[in-house]
């Protein structure tokens, strides 16, 4: 490796700058080069990686370094944009194309913090704004915005207001219309993985944003529900409360986040004439689950775990309730003998539906353990000691439902009170 052109300077940029002022743990470093040409890059032993813009791999440590550069908005959507990158790019123009100003920090090699836009001030107050008006040229940082509130929220980070108007202006053109939906399951998922992902939902549904992405959800705010079981009262509050609750029970998991957000689906399909009551609300969800999935091309255990978990809920509810026989039925139609993981997850899922309500999150929810119990008790019945007795065929598929069942009745009664 040879060094650098002596003109050139290398800064630390964007997420490892801002995390590192947050006092939060350090994660990847992006870097940028000022003062560069591809070629001097390149000589330096730089590998280039970027398709669109230039990004180099750093020959010893393999950490990102792209060129300073500018962009311009030439179509629709969020890739109608011409970059422009060359050794005359100066570090501000470079950090006054990015999208916030907590994100539009740099520091130097000597430590020396570069803030042209005021994102450290920002940082301080807690406050998510955008760095210019070229913000509302690319219609995905509406998402990266919701997103970033779903990290930040727990630190007391707001959306500025002028930034909330930007949001609103993007969503009002049209163009969230133009996001590929790979793109807003990526935004989605990582804001599930999330400490606070009803921060993502309610983001977006200030912003006017989440009818354009989500509207299934967006659909749940403003249906009321029966105040003795929801005293938050609106649907989509609830909603916004069970996914947090299950980020909080299932720290970094999108899969159970996603089920979260889908379990209640139904309720915005409940006919008006029986409102705030939602009579099989848990039947009518599952269509827009599949529906929303398959749009944003989610993958198949997300879906399958969302259809479960609406379809499911209230059963896992009452379960003190079930005979054994509904029990093993409740687990066999999850296919969770043959995917056992799935048991614990629709566990996990109704104790954040249980504990997602203003003034409840603390409450018992001893269904989950009962569930698993009972799932743990069924799965611990061996199979081949039935066909040890030399039944086979159907015969074999008929002892086995009916040992589970018999075991499943054994731990109901064991525990006293199931």
């Amino acid at each position: 490796m040879t060094a650098l052109a002596h003109n050139a300077k290398t800064y630390l940029v964007g997420g490892a700058v801002r995390d590192a002022l947050l006092g939060l743990p350090p994660g990847d470093r992006d870097f940028v080069v000022v003062g560069a040409s591809v070629q001097q890059m390149l000589d330096a032993g730089y590998r280039q990686v970027g398709r669109d813009f230039p990004v180099f791999l750093h020959p010893d440590t393999g950490e990102e370094h792209a060129l300073a550069r500018t962009e311009r908005k030439s179509g629709r959507g969020y890739t109608g944009f011409v970059v422009h990158a060359d050794p005359s790019v100066t570090l501000d123009d470079d950090l006054r194309r990015r999208d916030f100003t907590i994100n539009a920090i740099a520091r130097g090699e000597d430590g020396t913090l570069v803030d042209p836009f005021g994102g450290a001030r920002d940082l301080e107050a807690r406050v998510l704004r955008h760095v210019g008006d070229a913000f509302v040229e690319d219609p995905l940082r509406v998402l990266r915005a919701a997103r970033f509130m779903a990290r930040f929220a727990p630190l007391g980070f707001t959306v500025a207001p002028e930034t909330l108007v930007l949001m609103r202006q993007i969503a009002a053109s049209g163009e969230l219309a133009e996001l590929v939906p790979e793109r807003v399951w990526q935004e989605l998922a990582k804001a599930l993985r999330a400490a606070s992902p009803g921060a993502f939902l309610r983001t977006l549904h200030e912003a006017d944003a989440l009818r354009a992405v989500l509207p299934e959800v967006e659909a749940l705010y403003g249906v009321p529900q029966r105040a003795e079981y929801h005293p938050e009262v609106d649907t989509g509050l609830h909603c916004e409360l069970v996914c947090d609750m299950a980020a909080r029970l299932a720290p970094g998991d999108d899969l159970v986040g996603y089920a979260a957000l889908c379990h209640d689906l139904g309720k915005a399909l409940t006919p008006a004439d029986v409102l705030p009551r939602h009579l099989m609300h848990e039947m009518r969800g599952v269509a827009p689950a599949i529906a929303m999935s398959q749009r944003l091309k989610v993958p198949n255990e997300h879906r399958e775990l969302a259809v479960i978990a609406s379809r499911e809920h209230l059963n896992v509810h009452r379960i003190a309730e079930l005979k054994p026989a509904t029990v093993h039925e409740l687990i066999a139609r999850c296919d969770g003998f043959r995917k056992p993981a799935r048991i614990d997850q629709l566990a996990t899922v109704c104790e954040a539906d249980a504990r997602g309500r203003t003034g409840l999150s603390e409450r018992d929810y001893p269904q989950a353990e009962a569930l698993r119990r009972l799932h743990a008790s069924a799965m611990a019945v061996r199979g081949d000691a039935i066909a040890a007795t030399g039944v086979t065929g159907p015969a074999f598929g008929e002892a086995l439902r009916k040992a589970r069942i018999a075991a499943i009745a054994a731990a109901k009664s064991a525990n006293g009170d199931l």
